[in-house]
Order: C-alpha cells, then structure tokens, then sequence
C-alpha cells in the first residue's frame, strides 16, 4: 500500500495544467463521439474493432505467441484503416455535420428571422390540423442547418412562401404534387414530391407506414425535422434524429416547432418530458 502511494504522488506530481487539459479535451472527444455512433451502426462495429485490437495484442510473441493468428489480424487491421473509411462513411458524414452544426458557426432561425417564426410555425401548424381532421396524408420536412438540395431536386421546385393553403392544396388527393415530402426551408416551401430515404430500423412498429418510414430515414441522415400526417388515423407525428413522438395535439406541435432552433439540450427536455407524460418511448 505505501508503494501504491509513493507511486500514485510520483505520477501526480509530475502533472502540469496542460496535461490535465490535453486529458479533459480527450475526454471530451471520446465522450462526444460516443453519442454520436450511440444506437447506429458504428456501434457495434466499433465494438467488433476494439475486440480485433485485444486480439492482436494477446496474440503477440510475448503474450500467447500464436504466430498465425497474429499475422492474420495484423494484416487485417492494417487493411482495416480502409475499410472503417468506407463503412463508417454515413457516421463520419454525420460527424462532420454535426460539427458544422455548431451553435459558434451558425445561427438560429430564431435570431436570424425574428417575429416571422411565429408566423410561420402558425401557417403549419392550421396546414397540419386541418389533414389531421381530413384524414389525408403529409410529410412536411423542415430544412435546417444540414441542406438538402439533393433531396429537394427529386421533386418539384416551389420556392414560395410558407402558407397552409398552399400545403393543404398540395397534399390533396390525386393531384400531381400529393404524393412525396414537401421541404421548408426558412419561410419557404423549397420544393414538393420528393423523395426520401426510407430507415433501416427494423424495430418499428408495423403499424407505421412509408411516410413514418421516409420521415425517419431522412431523420436519420440530417438535423431536419418531419411532420407527418397519417392518411388512416388523422394522427399527428414528428420525426428526429431517428426518433419518433405519435399522437401530438397542436398546441404540443406549436411548442416543438417554436423550440425547435433553441440549443438540443432545451429542445430534447422537452420533447422528453412530453413522451413521458404521454407514456411514449424512442421507436
């Protein structure tokens, strides 16, 4: 115990402020970047490359010495560093985005179009409720800091102004624009008819159809946030960063959509304490 001691000062000792900040910003890293792969893919390939790393250290001349094996995983984790570039290529996408989304480098949609925000949120709130009450399916996804012309160039381009006449019209049965997403950027309907990346969760329930499945694959892949309008019930969603709230009242939708550029900290409470009130969980 008394060298345990001597050894634990020892190393204390020799700590500078910079080596403690050089070990916090790591930290930092670490952490961040395991919420980011937390729940995806990455998850378990990340796991699956910290047990080839195990192995290849056991498997040295010093440890087990199991030539063979240790030349086979060498070899692989060499070629490895390659393919972790291709099959992580949707979590590094996201990784940079989401860097890019840092509140230093943007702003929200709050302080850069004031007042107006209110004026839009309300415009699609009335699209919303009125198809609920018509029972005639939406997807509305609203653009955010992560673009989505490639999105938007599958459909029809619009460019006009937030209104819910406009949304409704477009939604209507059987006419040339109903079926597809419309995308909103700012307090623009960018385009109609689009096509959207449908999720590769398998958890879902069967009772959700293609648009519940579109919204969340678009989700999945942006910061963007979708309404959707179910065509069988009248119920109203919301899909984000691949989660999904069913069952939302307007007055619930208003709150979501006027947080919804405030930090994700805010936001997420309180989406989180609507899903615990209403007894929903993260599909």
């Amino acid at each position: 115990m008394q060298e345990f001691n001597i050894l634990f000062s020892r190393l204390f000792s020799n700590l500078r402020m910079r080596d403690i900040i050089d070990i916090l910003l790591v930290a930092i890293v670490i952490y961040k970047l395991s919420t980011l792969i937390k729940e995806t893919r990455a998850e378990q390939l990340t796991k699956g490359i910290v047990v080839l790393l195990v192995l290849t250290k056991l498997t040295e001349p010093k440890w087990l010495n199991l030539i063979t094996i240790n030349w086979l995983l060498t070899n692989a984790m060499t070629l490895g560093a390659l393919a972790v570039l291709i099959v992580f290529q949707p979590e590094l996408r996201r990784g940079l985005e989401y860097i890019g989304r840092s509140r230093f480098l943007t702003k929200s949609l709050i302080e850069i179009r004031g007042e107006s925000l209110s004026k839009v949120v309300g415009e699609i709130v009335e699209a919303a409720a009125s198809l609920s009450r018509q029972k005639i399916g939406a997807l509305i996804v609203i653009e955010r800091q992560t673009g989505l012309n490639e999105v938007a160039e599958t459909g029809t381009s619009i460019n006009g102004l937030v209104s819910s006449d406009l949304l409704i019209n477009i939604f209507i049965p059987n006419t040339p624009l109903h079926d597809g997403a419309v995308i909103i950027k700012d307090d623009k309907i960018k385009a109609a008819a689009c096509f959207l990346p449908l999720t590769d969760n398998t958890n879902l329930s069967k009772e959700l159809g293609t648009r519940h499945r579109a919204a969340l694959g678009i989700s999945e892949k942006s910061d963007s946030l979708s309404i959707i309008v179910s065509e069988e019930t009248g119920a109203i969603s919301i899909a984000e960063n691949g989660n999904i709230s069913r069952y939302l009242d307007t007055k619930t939708l208003t709150q979501i959509l006027l947080d919804m550029y405030k930090p994700s900290t805010d936001r997420q409470t309180f989406i989180s304490k609507w899903r615990l009130k209403n007894g929903q969980g993260e599909e």
